[in-house]
């Protein structure tokens, strides 16, 4: 195994040490326990949006936090569902008197956890709201999950939610919005190779030189197909027909695409990637109102990509073009 640490076990507090070190105008890190919030956190009279996960699909979480996404995100362990104490502080962290929503990706740790924390949280007079990302059309259910994980629309949802929140609507219309856009978004994703997780020391599965795998989740769970590799042509139109199928979409939608780079796929091959996707939804009668290419879900070292597509409307796309601050994403004014 070669990575650029110092202990496998101290990989997740020193990438926050970095993160606070590159950042100081826009984060602030919590250590115990872990979260990580806006620099101008509470903001007062806002919704609070509060997500988070396993550590390496960086930049999810935390580097979507600031002004027009995300209030807080609580890192767990690579790969592993953050605890409800780190969710309940974060929650408390960034209470600016008009409740919270929780994000949270449909992963069984995730999902028991973010909901004890609500608890907790309710109990001491905050209102919390949840919605779960379930966009994955690859596999129905997987060794992480009861339904369909979810992956790549987390990004998408958090900026048109945390826009939302920022213009200070409050968190019954956050909430119904930030369930809305799961219900218009699909994804599916593939992998040329397995990952490393640092405490394992080890790939977390093997693909021969000419295989690879369809379908495959963010911490390397099977996906629906293993097979041989083909021309990137070939794998776009494949994996896109299985995520138009699904909602299902229909010429003349309007959509946000990510082609979204797994951690260790060049740019070159996603901006290649992209250009196929182009064409396809030109040739299906798609509109592409605004896109994502680069590294935004990853899976450490990954290489593979996938593809999300989110159908919407005016309101959507207003609120995604609306000005955003974080260390992974920003625009605007």
């Amino acid at each position: 195994m070669k990575k650029a640490i110092n202990r496998p076990e101290d990989v997740v507090v020193e990438a926050l040490r970095g993160m606070e070190a590159a950042h100081p105008d826009r984060l602030r890190v919590s250590y115990e326990p872990k979260f990580i919030t806006r620099a101008d956190a509470p903001v007062r009279g806002k919704v609070a949006l509060v997500s988070g996960g396993g550590s390496g699909h960086e930049p999810l979480h935390g580097g979507f936090v600031g002004p027009g996404m995300l209030d807080a995100a609580c890192p767990g362990e690579v790969f592993t569902s953050p605890t409800p104490d780190q969710v309940e502080a974060a929650t408390r962290a960034v209470d600016g008197g008009q409740g919270a929503l929780h994000i949270i990706k449909n992963y069984t740790g995730d999902v028991l956890n973010f909901e004890t924390a609500a608890d907790l949280c309710r109990a001491e007079g905050l209102e919390v709201e949840a919605v779960l990302v379930n966009d994955d059309v690859a596999v129905e259910d997987s060794l992480f999950t009861a339904g369909r994980r979810g992956v790549g629309t987390t990004v998408l949802l958090e900026k048109i939610a945390g826009a939302a929140a920022e213009r200070g609507q409050d968190l019954a219309t956050v909430a119904s919005l930030a369930r809305r856009v799961n219900e218009e978004g699909r994804s599916f994703g593939m992998a040329f190779t397995s990952c490393t997780v640092p405490s394992a020391g080890k790939p977390t599965f093997d693909l021969g030189p000419d295989e690879i795998e369809l379908g495959i989740g963010i911490h390397g769970e099977p996906g629906r197909e293993r097979t041989t590799n083909r021309p990137a042509r070939e794998l776009v139109e494949q994996m896109a027909e299985t995520v138009l199928g699904d909602l299902p979409f229909a010429k003349g939608d309007r959509v946000i695409a990510m082609l979204n780079g797994m951690g260790g796929t060049p740019l070159l091959e996603l901006y290649l990637l992209y250009g196929e996707f182009a064409r396809l939804a030109a040739d299906r009668g798609l509109l592409v109102e605004r896109n994502l290419v680069g590294d935004y879900i990853t899976s450490l070292e990954m290489q593979g990509f996938s593809l999300t597509l989110l159908r919407v409307d005016d309101a959507m796309v207003e609120l995604w073009d609306d000005p955003v601050l974080t260390p992974g994403l920003r625009w605007g004014g």
